[in-house]
């Protein structure tokens, strides 16, 4: 199989009760398995995992899965739920990344889910960083690595520019410096907490850091 390329996207949408997905005539989805370990992680998250497991099978196609990593998040908006699972999986050539969401059907019948997948070659990854949040750092207990760590994966299609009112040495100046800023990649970025998601959630997290840092890396 190929190496897919950066902008390999897929949507499929889904009604209940009917799932508007149209794989091509050489693959049958029910012909392909996904590892124990990660198909109970989408059931576990408890977001659509028929769906959610089915996407992924189409976006991964024969390749074999390897690392992976689910993370699932609710958020409010005014009086509504809203549910939103990522799953990120590791081929030999492709990181792929399927995300899924519910939204309100714009007809006001039913509610509809849109699952998204992409394939990025692992050869397009710039960099993997991982921020550690460290509560009482004064009180820091040495191999623990902090409660919390934001995952950020970026291969160059989203760019984060920070900027600051740059200074000189003088603290008396008054003149206009400019700016100094960074850009930094930014095309997916998750917040894993050991409060909100559990202990075991965050040491996956790192684990499938490190893996994929390693691969990218050679």
């Amino acid at each position: 199989m190929g190496v897919a390329s950066v902008d390999d996207v897929t949507t499929i949408s889904v009604r209940w009760g009917t799932m508007a997905i149209m794989p091509s005539a050489s693959l049958d989805l029910t012909t392909i398995t996904l590892p124990d370990e990660l198909t109970a992680e989408i059931e576990r998250a408890g977001y659509h995992p028929a769906i959610v497991a089915d996407v992924i099978k189409a976006a991964i196609g024969t390749e074999v899965p390897g690392a992976h990593l689910v993370h699932q998040e609710t958020t409010f908006d005014q009086n509504v739920i809203r549910r939103h699972v990522t799953v990120l999986v590791v081929t030999a050539t492709r990181l792929v990344i399927v995300h899924a969401d519910d939204h309100d059907d714009p007809m006001g019948r039913d509610s509809v889910a849109t699952a998204t997948s992409e394939s990025i070659p692992l050869t397009a990854i710039r960099g993997v960083m991982l921020t550690h949040v460290v509560p009482n750092p004064g009180q820091y207990t040495p191999g623990s690595l902090g409660r919390e760590v934001t995952l950020t994966i970026g291969w160059g299609t989203v760019s984060r520019i920070d900027l600051l009112p740059a200074a000189c040495s003088d603290p008396n100046c008054e003149a206009d410096h400019g700016y100094d800023g960074t850009i930094t990649a930014d095309d997916i970025a998750l917040r894993i907490s050991a409060e909100a998601d559990g202990p075991d959630a965050l040491s996956r997290a790192m684990a499938f850091a490190r893996v994929l840092s390693t691969l990218v890396g050679r």
